[in-house]
């Protein structure tokens, strides 16, 4: 049977959300649907999260908290929001990328729940930047401007990858989230699109210009090293995007 597209709809945001959020939800019923169907949402998952860490921010302002110390309780308060989700494909992928010499080794590195030195570290680069992009934005309106672009954006850039790059194993969460159609990652970049609208328009285009050019750098790099996508190399791009995207705001809105 076909849903109704406002059902439809709505199971997809939940299923987003749940899946890409650790926020104490309801249970849904997401009938038939699947990852790869409900991953238009995923920007909309990022505008949650984006909001949560924009109130905390404003909260510890409030409390006559430093920018620096506000920026650290939202970025905190980020990650909680997400368990750490796209942290750990970064790390996996910065491991197994550096570390491996092969693909088939690369990819039982990504595998391997234990961090090594690149992982570490680009973990340590990731919050560093994110932090110190986020101190000099300052202002809260900045904040939630910046916080907003980031996490609706860089979250739409995942079913474009996985779209239009092969999975790199034959199992695992890439290959078991289903395809990734066309008309689903076009939907999840307008929404992107309208995300970095935050940025002014001025700043959405420079933002648009270099998130494409991004993309398409580690899609390749993701062919190179491993032959196609998986869970983590999605949420490497994620983490890249969104410090790329707040790296833009703390240049246009500081």
């Amino acid at each position: 049977m076909t849903l109704p597209p406002l059902r439809r709809n709505l199971q997809d945001m939940a299923l987003a959300l749940v899946f890409f959020t650790r926020l104490p939800l309801p249970r849904f019923n997401f009938g038939a649907r699947t990852l790869a169907q409900a991953i238009w949402a995923a920007p909309l998952a990022g505008l949650a999260v984006a909001l949560i860490a924009g109130v905390v921010f404003a909260v510890a302002g409030m409390a006559g908290l430093s920018a620096s110390v506000a920026a650290a309780l939202a970025l905190a308060a980020s990650m909680l929001a997400t368990g750490c989700l796209h942290e750990d494909g970064l790390s996996d992928v910065a491991d197994g990328f550096g570390g491996g010499k092969t693909r088939e080794r690369k990819l039982d590195i990504m595998r391997d729940s234990r961090i090594g030195a690149y992982g570490a570290a680009a973990l340590v680069m990731s919050v560093l930047m994110r932090w110190s992009a986020l101190t000099d934005l300052g202002g809260t309106s900045a904040v939630f401007a910046g916080l907003i672009a980031a996490h609706v954006g860089s979250r739409a850039m995942m079913p474009a990858l996985m779209h239009l790059t092969p999975p790199a194993r034959s199992d695992g969460l890439a290959v078991g989230a289903g395809s990734v159609s066309q008309q689903t990652a076009m939907a999840a970049a307008a929404i992107g699109a309208v995300g970095l609208l935050a940025l002014g328009l001025s700043g959405a285009l420079v933002a648009a210009i270099l998130l494409a050019l991004l993309f398409s750098l580690f899609r390749q790099l993701c062919l190179n090293q491993i032959g196609g996508h998986t869970g983590d190399t999605a949420g490497a791009l994620q983490q890249a995007a969104e410090i790329a995207i707040l790296v833009i705001a703390s240049a246009l809105l500081s």
